[in-house]
């Protein structure tokens, strides 16, 4: 904190764009720079304080732009670095601030660095990733599992080696014992910051150091198994060797120093994996500024108890940590059918982005949540993502979240494009477009806008503490205490419900569904919230 003065990041909503979904100007189906720069007067008018922008790199697009070849290039279908310069150039003319995807943990096999590595086991980048013998029966190093199934490794026949992969084998792993691999993608960040972005957001920010010994990963122990993990292979492991590992905070501390390099700019990363260790790696004056685990966005109950946990149990703790709050984003199926199922549910839509807006944190919102878009539900030729690929049926990946974002209700290409768009649009979708919203004032869009106004018009929504309320069944309450206090409560259930307000609430500033007050009784009928002042 400089000058006494709140960073600008802090209590910040950041609105998260995945380019290749947000808007096509050229019909090719596929969204790019020049839409972004089209569309910036609707996240302006949403109040958001940021864009977070999904990696637009050039990518053979094997995990659809999460398999980088160049880091300091634009994808060809996406656009220029000219584009890339006047994007910059308007979004801060709206006053808005830019953070970018960067993906240091791999690259894409086509890298040039890994088209060299590969080559011998002596060559300049021969140690930029990570190689190892196999054993003496040609079966892989490790018990290691990729998070997209099936080992972590995959033989290479010029180096007759195996290479780790923490994810798809086109996405090898990169090697952060080696220095010179660490100051390469230093640059990669000064490289984007001189060009004037405000900061980035680091991809799976806990997988950037592995055991240098190769250790097997431990089971995870079967009472503490859920449904996600039976169901996918790789979480029946502990990741305590392929990543999370204590010395990943020094790589945490090497992207600070290069934000500290700079003025006023933000790093925060993705911790997917055992949120306990987010305090190691995140907070403070020489860690990342802050981060986001996946509590929230692979939750499915909806129930009280989740929200309260997380922050009487695992953020209560961490004193030097400002947290991320988010519900949905590229890589999850989107809240209302996480929580509501169905093809849309506008209450269950609008309760969930008053709750967002009003939990401690900085609120990361996904590209179509201000509309309520429900999951898209596809058929097995539509299906892109490796995720899908691999379970379809059971599990259908995460194109049914990366679906674009429906501008008009129009019958052809929904105002995304004038082409055939890259995955469908559905009906369901079309009847929730911007400009369906924009005419209506009871909207989820509307709400979205009076939600953000109201976060900005109190200073304890932004930046004050939270502290939990006793309340039973599906009703959650927390008072927010800063500059002013208020008591938010919620019904996240089906059915009417009652709360006692504490002594000295005063008249609601706010009302979401059916609210009634008997004296210190509040009455709420289903998806109902009320703020009061006290």
């Amino acid at each position: 904190m400089a000058g006494g003065k709140v960073e600008w990041w802090k209590g910040a909503v950041v609105y998260q764009i995945y380019p290749r979904s947000f808007r096509d100007t050229n019909g090719d189906g596929i969204g790019d720079l020049k839409g972004i720069e089209e569309k910036l007067d609707h996240v302006a008018s949403l109040g958001a304080d940021a864009i977070w922008l999904s990696p637009f790199y050039p990518s053979p697009n094997k995990d659809f732009g999460y398999d980088v070849s160049d880091y300091c290039d634009v994808a060809p279908e996406m656009g220029t670095l000219a584009d890339f310069d006047r994007l910059v150039a308007e979004i801060h003319k709206r006053g808005l601030k830019l953070i970018v995807d960067q993906v240091l943990a791999h690259t894409s096999e086509q890298h040039p660095w890994f088209q060299e590595s590969q080559l011998s086991a002596d060559n300049p980048k021969a140690d930029w990733y990570v190689w190892a013998d196999a054993k003496e029966d040609g079966t892989v190093p490790n018990n290691w599992l990729s998070a997209f199934g099936g080992p972590a490794w995959s033989w290479n026949p010029i180096r007759r080696q195996y290479y780790h992969h923490k994810f798809l084998k086109s996405q090898p792993k990169l090697n952060f014992h080696n220095e010179e691999v660490v100051e390469a993608c230093m640059n990669v960040l000064r490289f984007w910051l001189d060009r004037g972005v405000d900061g980035f957001r680091l991809d799976v920010a806990n997988a950037y150091l592995h055991d240098a010994e190769l250790k097997d990963n431990p089971p995870q122990p079967r009472d503490r198994r859920t449904f996600m993990d039976w169901a996918h292979a790789p979480r029946l492991q502990q990741h305590i060797h392929d990543a999370n590992r204590p010395e990943n905070e020094w790589a945490m501390k090497r992207v600070r120093a290069v934000m500290e390099e700079y003025d006023a700019r933000l790093a925060f990363g993705e911790f997917s994996e055992r949120p306990e260790m987010l305090g190691l790696y995140a907070g403070g004056l020489e860690r990342l500024h802050t981060g986001y685990t996946f509590d929230f966005i692979e939750d499915w109950s909806f129930e009280p108890p989740v929200f309260r946990a997380y922050y009487e149990k695992l953020l209560a703790p961490l004193d030097d940590l400002f947290p991320c709050v988010t519900f949905s984003n590229h890589d999850v199926p989107r809240p209302v059918t996480r929580w509501g199922g169905g093809q849309g549910d506008d209450a269950l839509a609008k309760i969930a982005l008053t709750l967002l807006l009003a939990l401690k944190g900085n609120v990361l919102m996904f590209q179509g949540e201000e509309l309520g878009l429900p999951e898209v539900d596809l058929e097995r030729h539509h299906i892109k993502d490796p995720v899908g690929d691999l379970y379809f049926p059971w599990v259908k990946g995460r194109d049914g979240c990366r679906t674009p974002i429906p501008w008009e209700c129009a019958p052809q290409g929904a105002g995304f494009t004038s082409g055939e768009p890259w995955l469908p649009i559905p009906d369901y979708h079309k009847v929730r477009a911007v400009d369906v919203q924009e005419a209506d004032e009871n909207s989820v869009l509307a709400h979205a806008r009076r939600m953000i106004s109201l976060r900005k018009a109190h200073p304890a929504l932004r930046l004050g503490d939270i502290r939990f309320l006793d309340a039973e069944g599906k009703v959650l309450a927390f008072a927010r205490e800063g500059e002013d206090r208020l008591v938010c409560v919620f019904n996240l259930g089906r059915d009417a419900a009652s709360f006692t307000l504490p002594e000295g609430a005063g008249k609601a500033i706010f009302e979401l569904g059916e609210v009634r007050r008997e004296g210190a009784v509040l009455s709420l009928g289903p998806r109902g919230a009320a703020f009061f002042p006290a």
